[in-house]
């Protein structure tokens, strides 16, 4: 399941909650995608100036809660639908109504989705699709998904703390797999957003080297049984190393790098627009 949803093309991070069964949106994202603000932070901040009863209730309605981020989970203030209604009323914007709109649909497609999860990963393909991503290079990244999330809840099972542990092991990985660390890869890329993740401008073998690491880590944790930080540090070196030798293995063989400076961004707005309607290249 994403964590990101897409409203007119624009990314909305959410959290669901399991406690009331909700999903929470981020006020920032949200500001933004109304009023198109360049700072949402001092959107907010003149919101609440100008509206004494939305700011004597905004620690009820804005709730602050963990959000996955590139750089990790971070705690962000949050809304759900409702919250975010009564938000809504204090910004003039004509983008008002269809976000009501999108609202209730993305409660509705989560209700959907406890029924049959496969809706989820077909709504990751779609968001992709949507900016511009081809059906092969989805593929691999829906697949990556699967993959991290079964690592990360062996992880859970072993003790890892959510947050900086889970930091430290995906280094750890991309270390041994690609010889450089995620916040180090970011730049090579030329990410310099927060909310940029990196896996999103990998290329094909990259995505597979990722996987590739990342699911050794699994299997060795799995079958050697570790328990807790250090050990699964331990496993986690390891299974990037598995990675790691095939990668310089084809490196080898093919006579070019693996990890590259190529992103995204990079791709032509023709050929993006091409690749959205399905059109050959």
């Amino acid at each position: 399941m994403s964590n990101i949803k897409l409203f007119e093309s624009k990314q909305v991070r959410t959290v669901w909650n399991e406690a009331d069964q909700k999903w929470y949106f981020v006020v920032e994202d949200v500001v933004a995608v109304l009023t198109d603000s360049k700072d949402p932070k001092q959107y907010i901040k003149r919101i609440r100036q100008r509206d004494e009863e939305l700011a004597k209730g905004w620690v009820q309605f804005v709730p602050t809660l963990s959000v996955e981020t590139t750089g990790g989970k971070q705690k962000m203030g949050c809304a759900n639908a409702k919250g975010l209604l009564r938000i809504i009323q204090s910004i003039p914007s004509p983008k008002a109504e269809p976000f009501k709109l999108w609202l209730a649909q993305v409660g509705s497609d989560r209700l959907d989705e406890i029924e049959n999860p496969e809706l989820a990963a077909q709504r990751t393909r779609e968001l992709y699709r949507a900016k511009g991503y081809s059906d092969e290079w989805i593929e691999k990244r829906v697949r990556g998904i699967a993959v991290r999330d079964e690592l990360t809840g062996e992880w859970k099972k072993r003790g890892v703390k959510e947050g900086i542990e889970y930091s430290i092991l995906t280094a750890e990985i991309s270390k041994a797999t690609f010889g450089i660390v995620p916040s180090d890869y970011k730049k090579l890329k030329g990410l310099i957003q927060p909310n940029e993740n990196l896996r999103d401008h990998m290329t094909d073998l990259e995505l597979i080297f990722t996987m590739l690491g990342e699911a050794s880590t699994t299997e060795i944790a799995k079958n050697k049984n570790v328990q807790g930080f250090v050990a699964n540090r331990k496993a986690a070196i390891a299974g990037g190393k598995v990675a790691g030798k095939a990668r310089q293995d084809l490196e080898r063989k093919s006579g070019k790098k693996v990890v590259s400076n190529e992103n995204f961004k990079q791709i032509p707005e023709k050929e993006k627009r091409k690749l959205n309607t399905g059109k050959k290249i």
